[in-house]
């Protein structure tokens, strides 16, 4: 399963991102690695000597056209997406039957939680890296079918130390899918269309999060669903788990069979005739029926070097080659804090550190907060529940719970109509702000509010405000950065966002017995602060794809 990734060392060899034919624009005086102008390839001729025409990245696409493929690839890449959400979520509607039967204190409850964004954290760059080296789609697949394989193994865990190891090994799976398909959606789509698209993409995760309430509404509850398997006791709720995996699979077979690699991938790489053929491909299908052909071109691409760089050709000490390995894999880290890209960076850095530890701090635990709200008062006034589950009975299960988690996913609709309406004419960080100065209010709300119904409102328009915030961050993330840093990036910062994310459900496990109104204001500060600082990025909207 893991043939095609392995970790990078000295004698891989691997597509470089910048070419012969690049000319340096600035230069980093610490180490000497250098930014490239691509634009400079244009002027390549043919074999013969004669000129022919070559087309930009954008010139191509446009070509193109905008049609069937363009359809077809949101919903395979919405279907990956919607795939990553119900694994994430899954647990969050599993823990009101499972902490029974796997014995959970509120404290094994959060590292339950923790433990996919554990995974996701470790996976996040790691994934990110390998597919701005090896391609985009070979990526997406083994990443994909990591997150079903072990999602689905871990319904059949007996023990709870296992079923926490499972869930983090799937974890390092949706650690890579979630950044790379943002990369790999966007470098498909047409300037003018690109924010757009990428807000619709987005908008899947909300489909995810609601097929996973709504399979926990339906599967849960059901005592039919319960029977033996040897020595296992087989809940309900562990057919629910095999359930959640079964998109993540699907979405592998999908992209196997279906798409085609990233034409802007394969440019930076240098490999002009399979980028020709992707552009060839999408034409078809764009202008199927239509008996049109598209014209000949070249590409404005980076000619592809053979061999290796000289410093992966070393025959030095094991710990230089150590060195070198090092400072390639973490090169692109050190490029996203220099020179011009450096006060984004650090800007993005916070905004995705205060939304994770918000919004899936707070998002994983409403189920339960909703259980203990069963008789009235706001989330934080029951703090009679006790933390050892040895007197606390799951069964019969309160559908209740779920129907609210129901309402909950489907109250994004709107913010994902929003954000694909106005995202073009507003641009990314006005949303972004905008999105997270609400969603801090709509939380301490949350914690004012006195009635269930009251407090169920205020949870559906943090639901609605907050992925507003996840579709203008999902759009300035794929502009912000070049071809070469996308992936590595927003894998970068999705393995921030998870580091925030353990912190939040470690802090809500804690204190949700003994003082929960602590970690409900941290949530709301956070989302502050984030909205704030958002206000330093740069405006993205519709600019072209570096």
């Amino acid at each position: 399963m893991f043939r095609h990734v392995h970790a990078v060392d000295a004698e891989a060899r691997e597509p470089l991102l910048t070419g012969a034919h690049a000319e340096p624009l600035e230069q980093d005086s610490d180490d000497g690695e250098t930014i490239f102008d691509k634009s400079a390839s244009c002027t390549q001729r043919d074999d013969g000597g004669s000129a022919e025409r070559r087309l930009t990245f954008e010139e191509a696409v446009e070509e193109t056209g905008f049609g069937l493929f363009h359809w077809l690839l949101l919903l395979v890449c919405g279907w990956a997406n919607a795939s990553d959400a119900v694994e994430i979520l899954c647990v969050s509607f599993l823990l009101p039957t499972a902490r029974c039967d796997l014995l959970l204190s509120s404290s094994d409850m959060g590292l339950l939680t923790a433990s996919i964004f554990l995974g996701m954290m470790v996976g996040g760059y790691t994934w990110g890296y390998l597919a701005d080296r090896r391609g985009r789609r070979r990526v997406l697949v083994v990443s994909l079918t990591v997150n079903g394989v072990f999602g689905g193994l871990a319904a059949v865990a007996p023990w709870f130390w296992l079923f926490l190891l499972l869930r983090f090994i799937s974890g390092i799976g949706v650690g890579g899918s979630i950044p790379v398909i943002f990369s790999y959606f966007s470098e498909f789509m047409p300037r003018l269309r690109r924010g757009a698209m990428i807000s619709a993409l987005a908008t899947f995760w909300m489909a995810g999060n609601i097929l996973a309430a709504g399979l926990a509404w339906l599967v849960i509850p059901r005592t039919w669903a319960h029977f033996s398997l040897g020595t296992l006791d087989f809940q309900s709720w562990r057919l629910f788990v095999v359930l959640c995996s079964v998109p993540s699979l699907s979405s592998a077979i999908l992209f196997r069979v279906l798409m085609p690699e990233s034409p802007k991938f394969l440019m930076e790489a240098g490999r002009e005739k399979e980028a020709i053929r992707v552009f060839q491909a999408m034409f078809k299908m764009n202008m199927w029926g239509k008996g049109k052909n598209l014209p000949e071109f070249g590409l404005c691409t980076n000619s592809k070097q053979r061999g290796e760089p000289e410093e992966t050709r070393t025959h030095g000490s094991r710990r230089e080659r150590l060195a070198c390995v090092l400072k390639k894999v973490f090169g692109p880290i050190k490029q996203m804090f220099n020179g011009s890209l450096k006060s984004r960076s650090i800007a993005l850095l916070i905004v995705f550190y205060c939304i994770s530890f918000g919004y899936y701090g707070l998002w994983m635990w409403f189920p339960e907060l909703f259980e203990r709200m069963e008789n009235g008062g706001s989330p934080c006034a029951n703090m009679s529940v006790p933390p050892l589950l040895q007197n606390h009975s799951c069964y019969p299960v309160k559908t209740a719970v779920y129907a609210e988690g129901f309402i909950i996913a489907a109250s994004n609709l709107p913010g994902n109509i929003f954000s694909i309406l106005m995202i073009d004419r507003l641009g990314g960080k006005a949303l972004l702000s905008g999105s997270l100065l609400a969603s801090s209010l709509s939380i301490f709300l949350i914690y004012v509010v006195q009635t269930k119904v009251q407090s169920l409102i205020l949870s559906c328009v943090f639901s609605g405000v907050s992925v507003i915030t996840w579709n203008a961050l999902d759009v300035l993330g794929t502009e912000l950065y070049p071809t070469q840093l996308r992936s590595s990036a927003l894998g970068f910062f999705t393995g921030v966002g998870r580091v925030a994310a353990i912190m939040g459900n470690v802090a809500f496990g804690r204190l949700m017995d003994t003082n929960c109104a602590v970690p409900v204001l941290l949530v709301s500060a956070l989302l502050l602060t984030g909205g704030l600082v958002a206000l330093v990025l740069p405006q993205t909207r519709q600019t072209e794809l570096t």
